[in-house]
């Protein structure tokens, strides 16, 4: 999973990535400190794993990641050029997700690259680039695909239509997610990845001991589809050069339940509707993977291996609780619980999966 962290400059994009991935990108107390996007793996902790892999005396713990993209602050008039302009918009483009960051602190030694604090101006102003890109680019797609269409295609008849509407909304300041992608032409929105169709999680940048979402923000993300957190991305850039033992007391002396890595990480997961599921064993190394809320046992097996996708015959299946509970494989299958499902079992949070499947 890829997600891009935008915002305006100085709004506290750099300093986040910092306390979340350790990577030490430049930050500083002026615009555009990021001139390429800073780019860190990240794993992603569940304690669900560990207890497997101690259970059944795995070899490794391998965790599943994410990739943080910091992507240089964005000024009013990026679209054209203005700032670092468009190849920032470009980088955007290759996440799945986006991370907002919005300056909701008022530490007056950090320059506001418009004089105040204001975090809903702010977000309108990232809005309104998004839109502007994603418009200039629906346009330049439009005008290829319009040959096509007049030519018969059915495909590309499809997607003009589709971005005909797509740059009326558009136009209109609405969000490419607010137009439904055409069934019959099923690439079109690959084919364009618009940024504003990506989902959205609004980062409020708070000051030291507010642990509360700015009710402005929540509103805002509320009521387009978005989801919201609160962090001191300060806080949390100070707490990641402890070590572990020493950041948990701190978090709680300052009463932060939990890091700021372990609020977006959820934040994320949400956004995408990712499920965990894990693969372990003795000897072996136990796994976790995530895959999107609705999909099967032989989805989960191309996450694991394309060729144990082509070959899959059947799946031993069982949630990571009841594993436990019973101490084992064997003791599972003695109580039932180990269950043997086909390709179309829909994959649950949690589950712990062992594909059969020919070579």
């Amino acid at each position: 999973m890829k997600v891009g962290i935008v915002g305006m400059p100085n709004a506290g994009k750099s300093s986040l990535f910092n306390a979340l991935t350790r990577a030490g990108a430049e930050a500083a107390n002026y615009p555009f400190t990021t001139i390429e996007p800073n780019v860190a793996v990240v794993p992603v902790e569940d304690e669900r794993i560990d207890a497997l892999a101690e259970l059944l005396g795995a070899s490794e713990i391998v965790a599943d990641s994410i990739d943080f993209h910091d992507i240089a602050g964005l000024v009013r008039g990026a679209h054209e050029g203005e700032g670092l302009g468009n190849q920032f918009l470009a980088n955007i483009r290759e996440t799945d997700a986006i991370i907002h960051v919005v300056r909701a602190h008022h530490d007056d030694n950090v320059i506001h690259p418009e004089g105040r604090v204001d975090p809903l101006s702010d977000i309108d102003t990232i809005e309104t680039e998004l839109i502007f890109a994603d418009l200039e680019q629906a346009e330049r797609r439009h005008a290829r695909v319009v040959r096509a269409a007049r030519g018969g295609d059915k495909v590309a008849i499809a997607e003009e239509a589709w971005l005909r509407e797509l740059v009326a909304a558009l136009q209109a300041g609405r969000p490419a997610r607010t137009v439904e992608p055409p069934a019959d032409a099923p690439n079109a929105i690959r084919e364009l990845q618009p940024l504003t169709a990506k989902p959205v999680l609004f980062v409020a940048n708070v000051d030291e001991g507010t642990d509360e979402v700015p009710a402005a923000i929540a509103e805002h993300a509320a009521t387009h589809a978005a989801k919201a957190v609160a962090i001191s991305s300060r806080i949390e850039a100070e707490l990641s050069e402890l070590d572990d033992e020493e950041a948990a007391v701190m978090r709680e002396e300052l009463g932060i339940a939990e890091s700021g890595l372990q609020r977006i990480v959820r934040g994320a997961f949400d956004l995408l509707n990712l499920n965990a599921f894990f693969t372990v064993g003795s000897g072996v190394r136990a796994q976790s993977w995530h895959l999107r809320r609705g999909l099967t046992a032989w989805h989960a097996a191309g996450q694991i291996h394309s060729d144990i996708q082509r070959g899959f015959v059947r799946a031993e299946v069982i949630g990571w609780r009841e594993l436990i509970d019973a101490g084992g494989y064997n003791a599972a299958r003695e109580r039932g619980t180990l269950r043997v499902e086909g390709r179309d079992y829909v994959m649950q949070d949690g589950d712990v999966i062992t594909v059969k499947f020919t070579p």
